[in-house]
């Protein structure tokens, strides 16, 4: 019996030693773009497979059309994720625009209305590691963002249960710089819905820094500054994603964030686990990573197997890997196998 109660004390000591923000059950899983390791990206599709599989929140990228309407696109071009190429009606439209500094060449949502998106169809951006996917091209839709609302408040009442939305404001400040602003048709979709408050299973997310401090001023809506690797964001130039992760710079996210959103590079390096989530956790910021993948090319070269046709490594072990670091949140494109994996801690 005294052993017992030497170990239990010892427990909570070493226990009252961590940040109560680093003790945590479980962390979130935010279907990224939704299913879409099964569905092609963004379309309702991929996003009611995750609302199925048990996807705590759903991730849809949001850019705007030339008539000022939320659409999800994982970019602004369109070629890669639509049959666009394939509508004569539209060759005219193939044009070079340089974005966040970078020259791409294709079709830009931009340029279209809604109702000419809507004569589109999506298809498999990442046809060549998920040729399975194929068969689904060309059967669905571009949804625009309140499609999704409608879509997720459907679910809700089909499962009991509240699902989140994790919406990215892609390109910002290039779409601003265009009169196409995301914030107030943002803020003005999810009030309309009822998500008003950081009580609200809601986080809005970006790369760049100056529209999350224009949405903080304007709502209590959580707020998530996404990082990488390299680069640094396109709105600050000579400021490093590098420099934003030291403790001045984590201590600059909280004035205007509630959490970080960096790779899983940043989380676990070659050479093991970082200190980045007790950074984080002691500016007061969750930390939610991105982006856990089935595929042998997505994954450390220690979870990758050569024995599997599908090309699919050890992602179960990855995923625990991940959360054993104290993650308060994972993105998946496969929220149904990172759920099982995640199932011996939820």
């Amino acid at each position: 019996m005294i052993g017992r109660g030497l170990a239990r004390i010892t427990l909570f000591l070493l226990m009252s030693l961590i940040p109560l923000s680093v003790v945590q059950a479980e962390p979130i899983l935010i279907a990224h773009r939704g299913a879409s390791g099964e569905r092609p990206e963004h379309t309702l599709a991929a996003y009611e497979r995750a609302i199925d599989q048990g996807a705590d929140f759903i991730e849809p990228d949001l850019v705007l059309t030339k008539d000022g309407v939320l659409v999800a696109r994982h970019e602004n071009e369109i070629s890669g994720t639509t049959d666009v190429a394939d509508h004569p009606e539209f060759a005219d439209r193939k044009t070079t625009k340089t974005i966040d500094g970078v020259a791409m060449a294709g079709w830009f949502t931009e340029d279209f209305t809604l109702a000419e998106l809507r004569t589109l169809r999506a298809r498999e951006r990442l046809s060549y590691v998920r040729p399975a996917n194929r068969r689904f091209d060309d059967l669905y839709l571009i949804p625009t963002f309140e499609e999704i609302l409608k879509l997720v408040r459907a679910k809700e009442a089909e499962a009991g249960r509240r699902i989140g939305l994790y919406p990215e404001t892609k390109h910002p400040s290039y779409f601003a710089g265009i009169g196409l602003p995301h914030q107030a048709a943002l803020l003005d979709l999810l009030g309309r819905y009822g998500y008003q408050t950081e009580a609200d299973p809601v986080f809005i997310q970006s790369f760049e820094v100056s529209n999350l401090k224009a949405l903080r001023a304007a709502s209590r809506l959580r707020l998530i500054q996404l990082v990488d690797a390299e680069g640094g964001p396109a709105d600050l130039p000579g400021t490093t994603y590098a420099d934003m992760l030291t403790v001045q710079g984590l201590t600059d996210i909280a004035t205007y964030a509630d959490g970080v959103g960096p790779s899983a590079a940043l989380i676990i390096a070659p050479e093991g686990p970082t200190a980045l989530v007790g950074r984080a956790h002691d500016a007061g910021l969750q930390v939610h990573v991105w982006t856990l993948r089935m595929e042998n090319s997505f994954l450390p070269p220690q979870y990758q197997r050569t024995d599997d046709p599908q090309g699919r490594g050890d992602f179960a072990s990855w995923v625990r890997a991940i959360a054993a670091t104290g993650v308060d949140g994972i993105f998946s494109d496969f929220p149904g196998q990172a759920k099982a994996a995640l199932e011996p801690t939820r």
